[in-house]
């Protein structure tokens, strides 16, 4: 399974690029708002400069619910960096216009999605990528790990190329369950894939190891 950043802070990103574990960043307005940048060009920029620091796919979410806006601004972000992903919808305009950027080379990550119908609808269509939101799905008292799980089962019978790419994911151990359940990729906060080095065993052992060195060198 792949490590995607869910941010649009610089420093968290190359954070997590210099931990060597990054293979990806997933993007929104709320997040870009979130890092303070705003307006058309600033917003392009930061982008741009994404792009620099992340070899693999970066997505970027369209504003449009419209499918000739949907295939304006997606062409549009497109153009900004050959590993920019364009993240659509899970809407009726939103498949349309995966279905267009499929037929011209340009890569999809299809968000929104919360049930095994709409992950067939994307891999039909031709996404890249599909965005199952599994802490929205447990919000709801349903089940988001036993979605990515269906999901997978579904692609691998059909033999679908589209990926999953688990997201709203709240916790390290959302992380190794989503894994399990056969996710491709994991977009999730920094904190949340550091949370994977911690164990009180670990803890533990490192200081008892130290404490013995000190004792050997005193």
């Amino acid at each position: 399974m792949r490590f995607f950043i869910d941010t649009a802070d610089l420093d968290q990103i190359k954070e997590a690029h210099d931990l060597g574990v990054l293979d990806g960043v997933t993007t929104n307005p709320s997040l870009m708002a979130k890092s303070g940048i705003t307006g058309a060009k600033n917003i392009e920029d930061h982008y741009k400069a994404i792009c620099s620091i992340v070899d693999g796919d970066v997505s970027a979410e369209v504003i449009a619910t419209d499918y000739q806006g949907i295939i304006s601004e997606g062409e549009y972000l497109a153009s900004l960096a050959p590993n920019i992903v364009v993240k659509v919808p899970m809407i009726k305009d939103g498949i349309k216009a995966i279905s267009y950027f499929s037929n011209n080379g340009i890569k999809t990550n299809c968000t929104l999605v919360f049930s095994s119908g709409q992950a067939i609808l994307a891999a039909k269509a031709g996404a890249t990528y599909i965005s199952p939101f599994v802490g929205r799905v447990d919000d709801i008292n349903w089940d988001g790990i036993a979605l990515i799980e269906e999901i997978a089962e579904i692609y691998a019978i059909q033999g679908y190329d589209t990926e999953i790419l688990a997201a709203s994911i709240r916790s390290s151990k959302h992380i190794v369950e989503a894994a399990m359940a056969g996710a491709d990729i994991a977009t999730c906060p920094l904190h949340t894939i550091l949370g994977l080095l911690k164990h009180p065993l670990t803890d533990i052992g490192l200081e008892k190891f130290l404490a013995d060195h000190a004792k050997g060198n005193s």
